[in-house]
């Protein structure tokens, strides 16, 4: 099997079939296979096994989040190539597992490619501007987003995979910092574009500019508390308190509680997290830190 592409799903009926029906215009079924998880859904989604039969289904009752979910299904990937899309986001390039393949063949060191990302709804792909699928020179980077992405499997099962003390928001870091300190690169490549069909107007209205914060405040801080090295790991935790308090909860009531959410949801799983720590080294760390963040 040379390819497989995985996809997590909640709640996303329509766009998953979008997607779906899209991928399987471009993927070879006797060489390649797409598994979907579906974390909890209750729209109906488990409706689309009937219509995408050849698709392999994980179903769970319950929600585990993101990252869990991610955690199970890639255990079941067959691929030498593992790629990531959200149910929300497509590869605008029909040969998109053509040119990884290539990238990852031209440089061994290679452990993860990013995808450029545009954000936005569209008619078709066609309609998309020009200025935005640009070609440009790729470079290496830090990190990668779930929405978009593509890592060797040999790598993948090297690292720990998708952690499982993350719900959602910050769990590609892990796996990048992983791969750094195995000595692999990442890189970030123009030569596959993916539209992330997001509506970021009706997120911000909805509130999910505060769910993210949350979340991302809480992952983030035992981010650190599992890779950063003594005594670093406390300086970063507290800068990182430091610095939010000040920049956002001091100035929203939304900002503010969920701030000391996060907050007491880290102190409450000390123990639990410190039970995954695994430190990085400290010339992994300074690698990270001169890195870009991809294009996004």
């Amino acid at each position: 099997m040379e390819a497989s592409v995985l996809i997590v799903s909640r709640n996303r009926y329509i766009e998953l079939r979008k997607t779906l029906e899209i991928l399987q215009k471009y993927i070879d079924r006797s060489s390649h296979e797409i598994l979907v998880f579906l974390d909890g859904c209750t729209d109906g989604s488990e409706k689309l096994r009937e219509v995408f039969p050849n698709v392999k289904w994980e179903i769970s009752a319950i929600t585990v989040g993101a990252s869990k979910a991610r955690s199970i299904l890639y255990k079941k990937a067959r691929g030498k190539i593992l790629f990531g899309f959200d149910d929300d986001s497509h590869p605008l390039q029909p040969d998109f597992i053509k040119i990884a393949i290539k990238l990852f063949s031209e440089n061994g060191k290679i452990g993860i490619i990013a995808f450029k990302e545009i954000k936005g709804r569209f008619a078709n792909d066609e309609d998309i501007p020009l200025n935005l699928k640009e070609k440009k020179e790729d470079y290496l980077v830090k990190d990668f987003l779930g929405c978009g992405f593509a890592i060797r499997k040999d790598i993948y099962d090297k690292t720990r995979g998708f952690p499982v003390w993350i719900d959602i928001y910050g769990e590609e870091v892990c796996v990048a910092l992983e791969t750094l300190e195995m000595g692999y690169e990442i890189l970030f490549t123009h030569q596959i574009i993916i539209n992330h069909r997001t509506d970021k107007q009706k997120k911000n209205i909805d509130g999910a500019n505060y769910f993210r914060f949350g979340k991302q405040l809480k992952n983030t801080a035992s981010f650190y508390m599992v890779y950063y090295p003594f005594p670093l790991v406390l300086k970063k935790v507290g800068r990182l308190y430091f610095l939010n308090f000040r920049k956002y909860a001091i100035k929203d009531f939304w900002f503010f509680k969920e701030y000391f959410k996060a907050l007491g949801i880290n102190i409450l799983n000390v123990k639990n997290i410190y039970s995954y720590r695994k430190p990085v080294s400290r010339e992994t760390i300074k690698k990270f830190n001169r890195l870009s963040n991809p294009l996004y």
